[in-house]
């Protein structure tokens, strides 16, 4: 075993990290730890340190860490066939086996699954797999995509350009050409007070209506959307939200790709999101809960109208020139497969429908009150508690981040992982979903605990 400080050192050396304070990191000054181990929900750092990790490393751990089934998985495809390509028609036992068990769960209208290794990938793919659609179908303008304020759908190029938080796209040259924006279903940020949330979803309809009217549809070739807003603020749509949405989009013939890496899998206490909102999308990204990031993956499902006209093409111009050298990779395969299978034998998508709501709930006990917390909300397993400066209006803190970064840190201070959200003072919660009553009490504990010593109250 490697002295901690000669690994430390390596780190600040040699390591680029991302999502990181590069130069704090360099100088010693972050907080990052080294992790050696992992069990259930708790991981543990090379000092020792037993967490209990109540965002999933980053939403994506669904099973719960040490699972052997997933690692003897791995390790018996690598001794057996480490790597062969998918090109050409070519496949592996794992890659086939795996296309066919997401497709069991996948909603009835969809048809086939390219498996990449990422959640940015997999939405640049969908992107091109759209344009080469619109083009088949001789439709060489409609080419645009909206996407939403606050969404989060990956961080490269055309990726990161459907993301809205400004942290991926400042001093980037983002975003590109061709993205549309419009409003986040953010109730509890509404800028007008007194509406319902029904009038706030009607606010928001009528908000891409304009959108569309403006660029006009014959322009427009897709709206990409989270289900439930995640990275943006962990916050479920609004009353009457898809309803109103999904109507708009089919009279204007856009389609729809719904970004399923969080959600997809169980989190919400269903395999995918997208039936439990009463959506037929066109495409579905996958990825995180896909092998609960024993081994990377991604997925971008397409439907049976998007397939057919992909065929079409290819009997027309030939086969389609995308693909990625580890598409279908033969390890991360075997990962998932032993991953889905682990999630049905443990029940996981029954006990995220049960335990989730049951975290979301005590937390509101714990802090719905506190004259920091304006709200807390959550659906399935994941949850949010969000700080102001006064609940009354609201008013937010001035200082953007830094109350959430300091309540995080008492909590980890007491054991537990949480997330501080971006743009805003956001604490995310979305732990496996392996995740107990009794863990989930500590995590309320640790967090209204974290409040209280930062906040006061």
């Amino acid at each position: 075993m490697l002295d901690n400080d000669i690994l430390d050192a390596w780190d600040r050396e040699s390591l680029f990290h991302p999502s990181t304070h590069l130069g704090k990191h360099t100088r010693g000054e972050g907080t990052g730890r080294i992790m050696v181990g992992g069990e259930g929900a708790f991981v543990t750092d090379r000092d020792g340190t037993r967490l209990l990790d109540a965002f999933a490393g980053l939403y994506c751990v669904n099973v719960g860490y040490g699972r052997t089934q997933i690692a003897e998985a791995i390790a018996a495809q690598a001794r057996e066939l480490a790597y062969y390509h998918a090109y050409v028609g070519h496949g592996t036992e794992a890659s086939i086996t795996l296309a066919h068990m997401v497709m069991e769960r996948a909603p009835d209208h969809m048809a086939r699954v390219y498996f990449g290794l990422g959640g940015s990938d997999a939405n640049d793919t969908n992107v091109k797999l759209l344009w080469y659609y619109n083009n088949i179908r001789g439709l060489p303008e409609k080419k645009k995509i909206i996407t939403r304020e606050r969404a989060y759908h990956g961080s490269g190029l055309m990726s990161g350009s459907l993301t809205g938080l400004k942290a991926f796209h400042a001093k980037f040259d983002l975003p590109l050409e061709r993205v549309l924006r419009t409003e986040a279903p953010y109730y509890y940020r509404r800028a007008e007070r007194d509406m319902t949330e029904a009038e706030f979803t009607a606010h928001c309809a009528a908000e891409l209506e304009a959108l569309i009217a403006r660029e006009g549809g014959d322009t427009i070739a897709a709206f990409i959307a989270e289900p439930v807003l995640g990275t943006g603020g962990i916050v479920p749509p609004p009353e009457g939200y898809w309803e109103a949405i999904a109507p708009i989009l089919k009279r204007h013939d856009i389609m729809l790709i719904a970004d399923e890496v969080v959600t997809g899998f169980g989190r919400l206490g269903s395999m995918f999101a997208s039936p439990a909102f009463g959506l037929e999308p066109d495409f579905i990204t996958i990825a995180k809960g896909l092998t609960s990031a024993y081994a990377p993956l991604s997925g971008s499902i397409v439907s049976q109208r998007v397939w057919d006209v992909l065929v079409q093409g290819n009997d027309e111009f030939g086969p389609l020139g995308h693909g990625w050298t580890y598409s279908a990779h033969p390890i991360g395969a075997a990962a998932g497969v032993a991953n889905l299978n682990l999630v049905d034998e443990l029940g996981l998508v029954a006990n995220a429908a049960e335990v989730g709501p049951y975290l979301t709930a005590r937390m509101e006990e714990a802090l719905g009150a506190h004259p920091h917390v304006g709200e807390v909300r959550g659906i399935g397993m994941l949850t949010a508690v969000e700080l102001v400066q006064d609940r009354t209006g609201p008013v937010f803190f001035e200082k953007v981040g830094a109350a959430a970064g300091e309540v995080i840190a008492a909590m980890g201070r007491r054991g537990v992982i949480a997330r501080a959200m971006p743009q805003g003072d956001i604490l995310g919660f979305a732990p496996p979903l392996c995740l107990t009553r009794q863990e989930a009490d500590t995590v309320v504990e640790a967090t209204a605990g974290a409040v209280r010593e930062v906040l006061g109250g």
